[in-house]
């Protein structure tokens, strides 16, 4: 586990290319035309993303993000 210590200039900064990484992974996971193996590496990265954004992100925020995995299972 590592720590790190952000002032509010580089929290703000964290949340927009959180924000702006999970909207671009939203986006290539709609693209039907990738390849299923691609799809699938990007909602795992997804997931990983999701959670750093979690961790500071108010839940009015994150349920805009949250993905439904069995939903998405059968969209594929």
């Amino acid at each position: 586990m590592l720590g790190m210590l952000f002032n509010e200039k580089e929290c703000k900064e964290l949340d927009y290319v959180l924000r702006k990484e999970l909207d671009e992974m939203l986006f290539d996971l709609s693209d039907q035309r990738l390849d299923q193996d691609i799809r699938n590496a990007i909602a795992n990265r997804y997931k990983t993303v999701f959670r750093m954004y979690a961790r500071f992100a108010p839940q009015k925020e994150l349920s805009k993000y949250a993905r439904n995995s069995k939903l998405s299972q059968f969209k594929q």
